[in-house]
């Protein structure tokens, strides 16, 4: 499958998890090359050397703040030199931190907002600066089900992720003159993923009081296929996404969730 053949990406939080899997699943696909762009830098080089041995693409590890200018720069520079431009970035770092709104600190909010929110504007302006001269391009935001519909206890981050929703609309507005698509995917809960196993069962079982068990059985149950989002159901529609394949198509932002959200 070479949907992807010869084109250069980004894919920023992809030490693990979803990220990685996406990485992978571009290499697959064609990709010449792609960036592990991570806050983990020893994380990201380990990822990036596994998947080059694995699947036979150059990967490159790169630090990134996504919350952080300069960082965001120097990772979409130091990438376009090392593989000759930029075809497609995919912004999927972000982070959760679920509270009652009556106890939510303050801090903890803002800096939800600051990675999912800010970091996707300062990754994708980043990008546009490569793409803009070279008349095309592909930028994927990892949006959620959140950026549709408010979330229980979790404000900062349907917030973040209803202004991602509105600054990959904007932003694709901007881009759509320069031959550069914007595009948002929405997953489902990817209840087998590493944020899920890693935190937030934990942190849903904590603020709705309830178990864990009791949390994997009710997100379940609110998808009428019956199941949560896996990797690869994301992957196909980012692939989708980043290639020629959704060329009439910019400013999007697409369900995968399983019938839980349909709008």
């Amino acid at each position: 499958m070479t949907r992807l053949q010869g084109r250069v990406a980004i894919v920023t939080g992809a030490a693990q998890g979803l990220g990685e899997a996406i990485a992978r699943r571009l290499a697959t696909e064609g990709c010449k090359g792609v960036a592990i762009a991570d806050i983990n830098l020893e994380k990201a080089t380990a990822t990036a050397e596994r998947l080059t041995r694995e699947t036979g693409v150059a990967m490159l590890g790169i630090q990134a703040n996504v919350a952080n200018e300069a960082d965001c720069e120097a990772m979409v520079q130091r990438t376009a030199a090392e593989f000759g431009g930029l075809d497609i970035l995919i912004a999927n770092a972000g982070i959760l931190k679920a509270h009652d709104i009556t106890v939510f600190p303050a801090n903890e909010w803002r800096a939800v907002i600051e990675v999912n929110l800010v970091g996707y504007f300062l990754c994708a302006q980043a990008a546009a600066k490569v793409m803009v001269p070279q008349k095309r391009g592909s930028i994927v935001q990892i949006n959620s089900k959140s950026g549709k519909k408010g979330s229980f206890r979790n404000s900062a981050y349907a917030a973040s992720k209803f202004g991602g929703i509105g600054l990959t609309q904007s932003i694709a507005l901007d881009l759509a003159p320069h031959g550069v698509r914007v595009n948002a995917v929405c997953p489902g809960n990817l209840l087998d993923g590493t944020l899920w196993q890693e935190s937030l069962y934990e942190q849903y079982a904590r603020t709705q009081g309830i178990t864990v068990e009791e949390v994997r059985r009710k997100y379940e149950s609110q998808v009428p296929l019956g199941r949560g989002c896996t990797y690869e159901d994301v992957g196909n529609v980012v692939v989708f996404l980043a290639s020629d394949e959704s060329s009439y198509m910019t400013g999007q932002a697409i369900n995968v969730t399983g019938g839980q959200e349909m709008r």
